[in-house]
């Protein structure tokens, strides 16, 4: 194994040196040879490293366990090499893993290059020479950049001997500032150089060729002194800072009383703005005092930052003024305390801000210029059939035609013709719309009136979705952002389809009550159904999908219905329209004998639907629904393609996890529902997958999100309309050590596998990763699961320790736990033991059960009067199954899909909970599972972001960082 650090040099160099084997060399016993380091100037470097009597100790990355003794500083001799700029192309030279010295020094490195990119850097002198040198200017989100990375800066990247005989390193700070310095110095130089910029002789043309200049000593000094001035001047001083305030003068005065004439329908902005002039504390910025107190000497509140107000405030002014030309004019004034300006010179002072922020000066503008309402296209849409109430056989769909127009929004809301003409004559981007400042841009302004030149016209329903959502920007001029008009086409494609039904009333037949949150649901379908058009209800787990879907079948029946679920709800199905609509026929198509019978709703699983395919698609269904509609995620696969052979009036999805891990799954159950809704696949990936998984496109989500609106129907157990109808929730995360037999086990499975991907020929095979990571899972769990040899189980595994103490406090209190685990030998282990260590009721189902025995198994749980526990797969029992007799639920091992782990806590987390639910996830501390369980939880993986397939998603992981969640800590071990 072989990992490369690096390290400041004393004069701000970049460095590097690597660490492996044992070596005959002199130094560092493990220190590599020049020849295995990327490509530099070769060096020697003494380095202060943690040692004990032994040597050196080795970096973590290593992942060998701590040595005895108390560590302590010792210099190191070790060969180096140096570089000018480190970023992935010099890393990617060295055969090994990167510590996190290096990852360090690149990011410095990305840090510079932007700097330079955007031009924050200042010439200056050293007077040691005398050379010229480009220092950087770090003000602003620079400075306090600039302040993390000092904060995160590794003991190993400033590690150098600071002097000859000290057994200490460089101060962090120092170590940074020359580095940055001689970075930024370096990336200028060769910016210019690759521009031709030719400047004069002696330090203008040191700037951008040889650093060393000839002049007289005395000038040296002055010219030193004057440029220090000039690069503190750029500072705009550390403790306080000049700050901008415009304010409209009208929001300043006493309400005006009504005035005799009515106002037009747009209202230019009068020559009424006011810039005012501000001191303002750095560190505190509600610390404000305005340059009229600053001049009477009414300045207390900044006295503990400056005792020259005047000064400050006069010599930030003179600096602004290079950045925005128009202050010029108050400096004309012997006390400057404001500017009077006129609309045009007031947008001119708006489009400057961000310039002046920049540079570290304040600035203060009106709330709406923050919140700008973007400009764009209202579309009014008329349905030329409309569907009355009445007529419940009568259906439309996406084909049918629309009469459309177009007009111009603002905010939200479509402008008025008087409006349009008097923005046309607008000559200033301000104006006073409906009583609210607004920005107009002229250009999109005559792009949008250019384009309601066209007028209206006729297209189909789905033609007009797809305008609205999903037309790329260069084929209309501003995008779609309001829609108005009658009838359900309107309501379909305004987004707000779920606010403007009229809410039905629960069928007269269906046994039970109607949550209003799910008679709204039902009476959502009842409005697609009604149209033809397909619908995906994706309520959360628990939330009663079931109930609603059964109101909708209740509720108009034209035709057979096939519902097709997965093998383990069959049962639970019939268990559940029995009790809720028990007036419908059912018959379920499974086992030996799979005739097709007459019957209001045909009961099937997926992999009967592909089997028997053809007997299915000879049948003319009024609705086909898909419960855990995620089996289809897969347009390509076996399934999808049976079922859209399927044909059917109306197509229904049930799911409670729409996006399991990338956007191509809901695409696949979308386009299922409404073939071409969201374009083809290539279309889907290259506007919307791409754009949100890869970049986090924001606005690319906001535009998929109204995309999906009209047809997928989503609540989540905390929305306000939903909480109040379920009991509290309540996660622990339980931290669990390794026993010394785990420890070993753990350790000689990373050695093993660490090894094969040293000699993999590939940068790292997924295979040998994902091998590897289930192998590692298993230690964690129990040193039997891993080893198959079928010894016992008490006193091998920190994780069966607290499961017991989790189980026994929880039958003492009468309450009944599920267990949730990937592994299905380890259930077969583990249930014969919790009987015989609790004397209590212990099930277990997995895949291997038929489905009459699950089904037994969860009604006798259901039913039990006894407190016990239900040991399930993940797989077979994670959906589907009402498991409300258990309020603790335990993940024993972790499935690194954090909506997989919140399908199985739903078995018990849904309506007919009557009791608080606490949802245990046990975690090795110090393991992969530690490191990657707060990687999922600090980056909220999933919904908005990807994961992928299991623990497929890791291995998009760097080797380093891969290597890095892998290691053991040595906390983990608990004997």
């Amino acid at each position: 194994m072989r990992v490369l650090h690096g390290f400041v040099g004393r004069d701000g160099s970049l460095n590097l040196w690597g660490e492996g084997g044992p070596t005959a060399e002199p130094g560092h016993p493990f220190a590599l040879p020049v020849a295995r380091l990327p490509a530099g100037d070769q060096r020697g470097a003494t380095l202060v490293l943690p040692s004990t009597s032994a040597g050196p100790l080795p970096s973590p990355q290593f992942g060998l366990p701590p040595r005895r003794g108390t560590p302590k500083l010792r210099a190191w001799p070790v060969p180096a090499v140096t570089v000018p700029f480190l970023d992935a192309e010099v890393t990617a030279e060295f055969d090994g893993r990167l510590g996190r010295s290096v990852e360090w020094l690149v990011e410095l490195c990305e840090f510079a290059a932007d700097l330079v990119r955007r031009g924050r850097v200042l010439p200056a002198v050293h007077p040691h020479g005398p050379t010229a040198r480009w220092r950087p200017v770090l003000t602003g989100f620079d400075a306090l950049h600039r302040d993390d990375l000092l904060l995160r800066m590794p003991a190993a990247a400033r590690a150098e001997r600071a002097r000859p005989g000290d057994v200490a390193g460089l101060p962090a700070q120092d170590a940074l500032a020359a580095a940055l310095e001689r970075l930024v110095d370096g990336l200028v130089r060769t910016r210019l150089a690759e521009a031709g910029v030719q400047l004069g002789a002696g330090w203008l043309a040191a700037l951008t060729g040889e650093p060393a200049f000839t002049a007289a000593p005395g000038l040296v000094d002055e010219l030193a002194d004057r440029l220090d001035h000039w690069h503190t001047s750029a500072l705009t001083g550390a403790a306080v800072r000049l700050c901008f305030r415009l304010t409209h003068l009208a929001e300043l005065e006493p309400d005006e009383p009504d005035a005799v004439d009515p106002d037009p329908a747009v209202v230019p902005a009068r020559d009424a703005w006011l810039l005012e002039f501000l001191l303002q504390a750095v560190d505190e910025p509600s610390a404000l005092v305005t340059a009229a107190d600053i001049w009477r000497d009414s300045y207390a509140p900044l006295r503990r930052w400056t005792h020259h107000p005047q000064e400050r405030l006069l010599g930030a002014l003179g600096r602004a003024a290079r950045l925005y030309p128009d202050l010029e004019a108050a400096l004309r004034v012997p006390r400057p305390v404001d500017m009077v300006l006129d609309t045009e010179e007031a947008h001119r002072f708006l489009t400057h801000a961000a310039t002046l922020e920049e540079a570290g000066y304040g600035v203060l503008l009106p709330a709406w210029w923050q919140d700008k309402p973007g400009l764009g296209l209202g579309l009014n849409l008329r349905p030329r059939d409309p569907i009355p109430a009445v007529l419940r056989d009568q259906t439309a769909d996406l084909a049918h035609l629309v009469d459309y127009d177009w007009g111009l929004a603002l905010g939200g809301r479509v402008l008025t013709s008087e409006e349009l003409a008097d923005l046309a004559k607008a000559k200033v981007p301000l104006v006073r719309l409906r009583g609210r400042w607004v920005y107009l841009d002229a250009d999109r302004l005559d792009a949008g009136l250019r384009f309601l030149a066209h007028g209206g016209g006729t297209m189909t329903a789905g033609n007009a979705l797809r305008t609205i959502k999903l037309l790329p920007p260069e084929e209309l001029p501003l995008p779609v952002t309001t829609v108005s008009g009658a009838g359900w086409a309107a309501d379909l494609l305004s987004g707000e389809l779920e606010h403007r039904l009229d809410l039905l009333d629960a069928p007269a037949e269906l046994r039970g009550e109607l949550r209003p949150y799910q008679r709204r649901g039902f009476s959502w379908l009842a409005f697609l159904d009604q149209l033809g058009l397909g619908a995906c209800l994706a309520d959360d787990m628990g939330l009663g999908k079931t109930v609603q879907l059964l109101a909708l079948l209740l509720h108009r029946r034209s035709g057979p219905a096939l519902l097709i679920c997965p093998l383990s709800v069959l049962g639970n199905w019939q268990r559940e329209i029995a009790r809720f609509a028990p007036s419908l026929s059912v018959h379920v198509l499974h086992g030996d004998d799979r005739r097709l019978l007459d019957a209001d709703l045909v009961l099937t699983t997926y992999s009967i639907a592909v089997r028997d395919a053809d007997l299915l698609a000879a049948v003319q269904w009024d609705r086909v629904v898909l419960d855990e509609a995620q089996h289809v995620k897969n347009s390509a696969g076996q399934a999808a393609r049976a079922i859209r052979r399927l044909p059917s009036r109306m197509r229904i999805a049930l799911t409670g996890t729409p996006v399991e891990n990338r956007l191509a799954e809901l695409w696949s159950i979308l386009d299922y529902l409404n073939p071409g809704v969201l374009a083809s696949a290539h279309t889907f990936r290259a506007r919307f997958a791409v754009p949100i998984e890869r970049y986090a496109d924001e606005e690319a989500a906001a535009r998929l999100r109204q995309a999906t609106r009209p047809f997928l129907l989503r609540r989540v157990k905390n929305d306000p309309v939903v909480i109040n109808d379920l009991p509290d929730k309540q996660h622990v995360r339980h931290l669990c050590g390794l026993t010394g037999e785990q420890t070993t086990l753990y350790r000689a499975i990373l050695d093993e596998m660490t090894t094969r991907l040293d000699e993999s020929t590939d940068r790292w095979n997924k295979g040998i990763v994902l091998a590897g990571m289930t192998k590692l899972k298993q230690a964690c769990v129990h040193p039997a699961l891993l080893l198959g040899d079928g010894s016992p189980l008490p006193g091998r595994s920190g994780k069966l320790e607290r499961l017991e103490e989790i189980v026994d406090g929880a039958l003492a209190q009468g309450e009944s736990v599920l267990c949730f685990t990937q592994f299905a030998k380890f259930g077969r282990m583990l249930t014969p033991h919790l009987a015989a260590r609790f004397g209590a009721p212990v099930r277990f189902l997995h895949g291997g059960l038929s489905r009459s025995a699950r089904d037994a198994m969860v009604a006798e749980f259901q039913a039990d009067s006894r407190p016990g526990v239900f040991v399930l797969s993940l797989k077979a029992g994670g959906t589907g199954l009402n498991l409300t007799a258990a309020n603790h639920v335990v993940h024993i091992d972790r499935w690194w899909n954090p909506a997989t782990e919140e399908q199985a806590t739903d078995r018990a987390f849904r309506i007919g909970q009557q009791r608080d639910v606490r949802v245990h996830t046990l975690v090795c501390l110090g393991t992969l599972e530690e490191r990657i369980d707060r990687l999922l939880a600090d980056k909220g993986v999933l919904a908005a972001r990807v994961v992928g397939n299991g623990e497929g998603w890791l291995t998009a992981l760097s080797t380093t960082e891969l290597r890095d969640l892998l290691t053991l800590a040595p906390e983990a071990i608990v004997d």
